[in-house]
């Protein structure tokens, strides 16, 4: 097989989603779980771990950029038109399906790795849908409705913060950029007594950063760009993962990308660990309310995925990576519609939860 036949970048992908979702499912690590943990309980362990794995992906992803080997202008992710009330909108019903499932894909690919059957179930629905709104029926509200609602960017400036910092000032910052923001996000992990002595969350969160930038140098290396021009891709679980469907059901030529190996290279990859620690175990629904609640959940992230754009490692990860400005709007977006979806939990209703707030916020409670 030549090397720059599309399948070697698949093989990369599976690769690398193999290490990671077997350094995941050890860990224990979930973004919702990460976000809950933070918003409920004001334990932020996990999160600091998806800062690590933010600032090492920071760290390697643009020392590429600055030895020339990956353009950012060239990915998904930057590009001169900012559509931000989709990346908005699209981000709250991520995050809201999210709790309704009570993870995310990634996630569910992990626990599909286990055993959990309601992971398969969610992820055929979440992949229908995202690729309906990516090329199907839903596509033409998304892109007449609205990304049409978009930040335009002066001719010659692509939407990540180095570029548009050097277009203010005439200066290239992105160094300085990278060494302030790779500090800044690794340092709280390394700086909790606990989580230094948490091995297996350590190395979870550095395969994370790493994994991302495994899979910019794999979609830029393996690539030829005559034969088969993509743009380099990394890490991501929406658009993946419904490509990967359309495959298996109508095109296997379609998996030969890395997007595709990563989604199932993530099961197995869980599936080896869950093996490995003798705890795979089958699992299903318990009832038709767990079901429902699952099934609108996979709905809502498959439409809001594609809507802003990527996953919590997606967006979290990969366009945090190149700075690009999608990355706060979306995960801004992800942690409302968490938040959300926590309180419709746990209260049974929205109403309930915005009543709370606002006596908590002003002092208002209600008499006995």
């Amino acid at each position: 097989m030549d090397v720059s036949s599309p399948w070697w970048t698949a093989l990369a992908g599976l690769a690398v989603g193999g290490v990671v979702g077997f350094a995941v499912f050890r860990a224990r690590l979930c973004t919702f779980g990460a976000l809950e943990d933070a918003m409920v309980g004001h334990d932020w362990r996990r999160m600091k771990v998806f800062a690590l794995a933010l600032g090492l992906a920071v760290l390697g992803t643009q020392a590429l950029a600055m030895a020339g080997i990956l353009a950012p202008d060239r990915t998904n992710y930057v590009t001169t038109a900012l559509p931000w009330l989709g990346i908005l909108t699209g981000g709250v019903l991520f995050g809201l399906g999210m709790a309704l499932v009570g993870t995310c894909a990634f996630g569910s690919l992990v626990r599909l790795g286990s055993g959990d059957l309601r992971s398969l179930v969610v992820l055929l629905v979440f992949g229908a849908v995202a690729y309906a709104t990516l090329r199907g029926i839903f596509a033409g509200i998304r892109v007449d409705g609205l990304e049409r609602v978009a930040l335009l960017l002066p001719a010659g400036t692509a939407s990540d913060l180095p570029s548009i910092m050097g277009r203010l000032t005439g200066h290239d910052f992105r160094g300085i950029l990278t060494a302030v923001a790779g500090v800044a996000l690794v340092a709280p992990a390394f700086a909790d007594r606990r989580l230094r002595r948490a091995g297996r969350l350590m190395t979870a969160g550095v395969m994370l950063g790493l994994g991302v930038v495994a899979g910019w140098l794999a979609t830029t290396w393996l690539v030829d760009e005559f034969a088969h021009p993509t743009p380099p891709q990394s890490l991501t679980f929406v658009s993946p993962v419904a490509r990967a469907l359309f495959g298996v059901l109508f095109e296997p030529t379609s998996l030969a990308e890395f997007g595709a190996g990563s989604v199932f290279g993530v099961a197995l990859g869980a599936f080896a660990a869950a093996r490995l620690a003798d705890e795979f175990r089958w699992e299903a629904f318990d009832d038709p309310r767990e079901m429902k609640r699952h099934l609108l959940g996979a709905v809502l992230m498959g439409a809001g995925g594609i809507l802003c754009g990527g996953c919590t490692i997606g967006q979290g990860l990969t366009a945090g990576s190149l700075f690009a400005l999608s990355w706060p709007l979306a995960v801004a977006g992800m942690a409302v519609g968490a938040r959300l979806g926590i309180a419709l939990l746990m209260e049974g209703s929205l109403t309930g939860f915005v009543r709370q707030s606002v006596a908590g916020r002003f002092g208002f409670h209600n008499k006995p």
